[in-house]
């Protein structure tokens, strides 16, 4: 019956690698306590985009008035575009107008996420799914002109602001739908660099760090992550490559320690 101590204990599951069907069943064991802290809420919600219930996922975002909180910046507007996304590429196939006004819901964010987007944001993810859907050649061009914004500065992706590596995994994608293959099997080419050069490093976090991703209640093993993270860098790159075996075998390998990472889920999905 205390929200807290369930949300720890949820925390620990998280930290030990549990399967994410156990850990939804569980909270939804106890749903009365969900909605009583936004972390605990959050989680819910991540849960449910992680097993495919994205429509749930976004009617339980739009129902709820979310806080800032330290250490959970970020993570329900991730919820309500993964949850967004998801919906317009189900919705792509038998409806494409239905799938352009998803994606571009997931442009703007509501007031009750409780926060806005940080600057730099270029969302190249949403941008290159648009240019795919655009019947007008012309504005499918600006779409993957959008997506292809931003720098390329590949990084551990350790804090809160830095640069996620699936939207310079889009850039290059976008860079490729314009025409610039060269330069887009250059950026594929550099993850997988990345993570061949940065598997085994060792990682510490400064002492005068801010806006870390994760408010952690048990310590974390920052070189599993870090392996994780390399994992996603080379899944990211073969895929770019058109070499869907070591994608997945990537994605499988970094699932085997973190199997709640979600965007190494959606490298299997693609």
């Amino acid at each position: 019956k205390d929200a807290r101590v369930f949300f720890e204990l949820d925390q620990l599951k998280k930290a030990l690698n549990a399967p994410v069907e156990k850990r939804l069943a569980c909270m939804e064991a106890y749903g009365e306590m969900l909605e009583r802290r936004d972390d605990l809420y959050t989680e819910y919600i991540t849960l449910l985009n992680l097993t495919g219930k994205y429509e749930q996922a976004y009617r339980c975002i739009s129902g709820h008035r979310f806080h800032p909180w330290e250490g959970g910046e970020g993570k329900i507007p991730a919820q309500y575009r993964n949850a967004l996304i998801h919906m317009a590429q189900k919705a792509a196939d038998d409806d494409r107008e239905k799938a352009i006004r998803y994606l571009n819901q997931a442009l703007v964010y509501p007031h009750n996420l409780g926060e806005g987007k940080l600057i730099g944001n270029t969302d190249s993810d949403i941008y290159y799914l648009l240019g795919g859907l655009y019947s007008s050649p012309e504005k499918a061009q600006e779409a993957y002109r959008l997506a292809a914004r931003g720098t390329f500065d590949l990084s551990s992706a350790m804090y809160y602001n830095d640069q996620p590596p699936e939207m310079m995994y889009y850039a290059a994608k976008a860079l490729e739908a314009l025409g610039e293959t060269e330069e887009a099997r250059r950026r594929f080419d550099a993850f997988i660099e990345y993570a061949g050069k940065h598997m085994e490093d060792k990682i510490e976090i400064d002492y005068f760090a801010v806006s870390l991703p994760d408010f952690l209640i048990f310590e974390g093993n920052l070189d599993r992550n870090n392996r994780v993270h390399c994992c996603l860098m080379a899944a990211l790159g073969y895929l770019g490559l058109g070499d869907r075996e070591k994608a997945v075998q990537y994605a499988e390998r970094g699932m085997g320690e973190n199997c709640s990472h979600s965007s190494l889920r959606s490298v299997l999905e693609m």
